[in-house]
């Protein structure tokens, strides 16, 4: 078997010695070395059998070409994370034998971590052409080819403080399989115990900004490098007079078993003050609690209530109905059963901005609040990571579109949603930047209102997991058609 040199991060000797003394007796070890700062404490030397390598930041283009160059094994282990880790048995060994097995440019597993003091499992998923993401989650540790290391460090990265380690892996996968081994090698202790609710909104944390400048910049090559990048310049027009329409906009409101909240939601879309006729489609999805009756005592001519004929529709599928219905309006546009406009005036400012931008799609921006409105963390969500020259390209790096989402009707009756719950409005966005401009309105438009009723408040890891895993199937599907659609100009 082939031997692999290990890389891990020391800011504290005795946390360093106590990983390197579970290296003892690996036979398929190579050199060992101890990442650290410049700021470490000149009076350490190098425990025996391992050297320091003097870093900048841990995930930085310049830490993964020292790491390139310092790597003189087969393969090299990095540890990914500034906390303990505890490797599993012949975990080092698994590692490498998966490698040599499938030639993969990458491994890594699944992993136990420790939170509160409780054990937990922490399996990962798969890696596909379009686990683009920046936030993938490798775990704690993932073993990688030298010779993939090395043709990195001589490809003259860019300068990057936090979007090294994804340009490597990016570059990778380029060369060859990114390798999942569903078996968990070793646990680590987790120090951020919030909720998936509050962690899916980490990428869009305006205090992020210039990580996601890095990201993008990572990404965009590689669109570039594979033939699947998307040019503003080829956009195709959206002629808005093609058909004709009864109203001109749609609130489309899917609700299953929202009670406590659907009142509140009509109520908002009813009261847009507007210079055109428009009207509220809610697709009530066989609701089994008070929905299906609060919704009967409207009497306002506007409100289209429609229970589907079909049993089998998630949120996806809802929409459908709603716009294939021949009451829709010539706009459709997005509000949850659980959340609010910002004012009377968002429907408006929507329709202005489709005929201003000539946008096939229009996306805003919407501020996280509690149920009594107060705004909680990040605040408002603008996803500045959308620009009108590079936005269709950075949408395949990034986890979601913003809200509230809105869309030309032909169009989509054209494309349709994907019959699900979750990321069937992503699925669209990706289909319309592919070809269509879409715009975007930075104001803040909708007021998204965490509770506990949420259906993404606190996922389970298995839920989180399945969720990605969809997105990085539409993610394989949108990048394979983009690069068909290149190859055929």
């Amino acid at each position: 078997m082939k031997k692999t040199d290990i890389f891990f991060p020391c800011s504290d000797m005795a946390a360093g010695n106590e990983f390197l003394a579970q290296l003892a007796g690996e036979k398929h070890v190579g050199n060992v070395f101890m990442l650290v700062g410049s700021d470490f404490p000149s009076c350490h030397q190098a425990p025996d059998g391992c050297r320091f390598l003097i870093v900048d930041d841990l995930m930085s283009s310049a830490t993964m070409c020292a790491i390139a160059h310092a790597t003189t094994s087969d393969y090299a282990l990095l540890v990914l994370r500034e906390t303990r880790l505890t490797l599993g048995q012949h975990a080092v060994d698994r590692l490498l034998c998966a490698a040599e097995a499938t030639d993969a440019e990458m491994v890594y597993s699944d992993y136990y971590k420790i939170c509160n003091h409780e054990l937990q499992r922490n399996p990962v998923i798969d890696y596909f052409a379009g686990s683009l993401r920046d936030d993938f989650d490798f775990g704690g540790a993932v073993l990688v080819s030298a010779a993939g290391l090395h043709a990195y460090a001589d490809s003259q990265p860019s300068a990057s403080r936090y979007a090294g380690f994804y340009d490597l892996r990016l570059s990778l996968s380029r060369r060859g399989q990114l390798f999942h081994l569903n078996e968990f090698l070793y646990t680590i202790e987790e120090y951020d115990l919030r909720e998936s609710g509050v962690k899916q909104f980490d990428y869009v944390d305006a205090r992020n900004r210039n990580v996601q400048i890095e990201m993008e910049l990572a990404v965009s090559r590689h669109l570039s490098e594979i033939g699947a990048t998307v040019s503003a310049v080829n956009r195709q027009n959206v002629d808005f007079n093609a058909c004709h329409f009864d109203v001109e906009a749609s609130v489309v409101i899917p609700v299953y078993n929202r009670e406590r909240t659907i009142c509140d939601a009509v109520d908002s879309a009813l009261s847009q003050k507007t210079t055109f006729r428009y009207n509220v489609i809610v697709v009530d999805n066989h609701s089994t609690d008070n929905t299906t009756s609060l919704l009967r005592k409207y009497s306002d001519s506007r409100l289209v209530h429609i229970i589907p004929q079909r049993n089998d529709l998630g949120i996806g599928g809802c929409w459908n109905v709603a716009v294939d219905d021949d009451r829709c309006g010539r706009f459709a546009v997005q509000l949850d059963s659980d959340d609010l406009y910002s004012s009377a005036d968002t429907l408006q400012h929507i329709v202005d901005e489709f005929y201003k931008q000539q946008a096939a799609m229009i996306v805003g921006s919407y501020r996280m609040c509690d149920f009594d409105l107060n705004t909680l963390p990040p605040g408002i969500i603008d996803h500045r990571e959308w620009t009108d020259d590079n936005g269709a390209n950075n949408a395949l790096r990034i986890n979601g579109l913003g809200a509230p989402r809105a869309f030309y009707t032909p169009l989509l009756r054209e494309i349709h949603f994907p019959n699900t719950s979750y990321g069937e409005d992503y699925a669209l966005g990706l289909a319309f930047s592919r070809k269509y401009r879409i715009g975007r309105i930075y104001d803040e438009l909708y007021l998204c209102r965490r509770w506990g009723g949420n259906s993404d408040a606190a996922l389970s890891v298995e839920k989180v997991n399945a969720n990605n895993l969809y997105k990085d199937r539409l993610r394989t599907m949108e990048l394979a058609a983009r690069i068909k659609m290149n190859k055929r100009k």
